[in-house]
């Protein structure tokens, strides 16, 4: 197994083992989320864990379903217990970038529905300032992509409309929205200021940035996971 792997399956696995029955629980997207369902699924199996999910894409939606999770629908409930959700890139104030997945906007509105936000990355996430390694996701409405990017260029990036996975076209997301990938040269100075200005932008629904959203942290190495409890620091 490759080392980013198995460090992803750490911090996955310490994540799922806090969910308990009689829980509502966002699911999150990506592989180190993946690698949670694929964990609650084997504890629904062999413990009878009786829980309820909130997939934040469709990709985890199947794959919960797969594993005889039991799904309900955000506007069925008022509020999750606890969400559980990867990131791209986190920094020493737990402030993140998400949505190389294409599911920022979901993901977001499931973490906000959330009591306690946990977020699982391997250790190779940890960045002294975000945009060091990876452009911030944006989505945006499809009408108007060229003058969206054109936009969100003056802000001081590189905008690049994200293409289709396999063939071609444009990426579409899970709610028929558009991503552009902001790439900031050298990093984000202020990620607080740069969320404001990026929602200003006519065309822009949501984000990757994800500020003041952690309520604790997890990151797998390979040998082990780490536990920080945000909020106690």
């Amino acid at each position: 197994m490759p080392q980013s792997d198995s460090a992803k399956r750490y911090a996955a696995r310490l994540a799922a083992d806090m969910v308990e029955s009689g829980m509502v629980i966002g699911l999150g997207s990506g592989s180190t989320a993946k690698f949670m369902i694929e964990h609650l699924g084997k504890r629904v199996e062999s413990e009878g864990l009786d829980f309820a999910g909130v997939p934040t894409s469709v990709a985890s939606a199947e794959l919960a379903n797969s594993y005889g999770i039991r799904l309900v629908d955000l506007d069925a409930i008022d509020r999750l217990d606890l969400n559980i959700d990867g990131a791209d890139e986190v920094d020493n104030e737990y402030r993140m970038i998400k949505g190389r997945g294409g599911a920022l906007l979901r993901e977001k509105i499931v973490a906000t529905a959330a009591r306690r936000r946990v977020f699982i990355v391997g250790e190779d996430k940890h960045v002294e300032r975000l945009g060091e390694k990876f452009p911030v996701p944006v989505e945006v409405s499809p009408f108007g992509v060229a003058h969206t990017a054109a936009a969100l260029a003056r802000l001081g990036c590189t905008p690049v409309v994200r293409p289709a996975e396999n063939g071609p076209g444009r990426y579409i997301t899970d709610g028929g929205n558009q991503i552009i990938d902001c790439r900031f040269e050298g990093g984000i100075a202020d990620p607080a200021e740069l969320d404001v200005q990026l929602r200003k932008i006519p065309g822009v629904f949501e984000t990757g940035l994800f500020l003041g959203l952690c309520s604790a942290l997890i990151i797998g190495h390979a040998d082990r996971a780490d536990l920080i409890e945000v909020g106690t620091r």
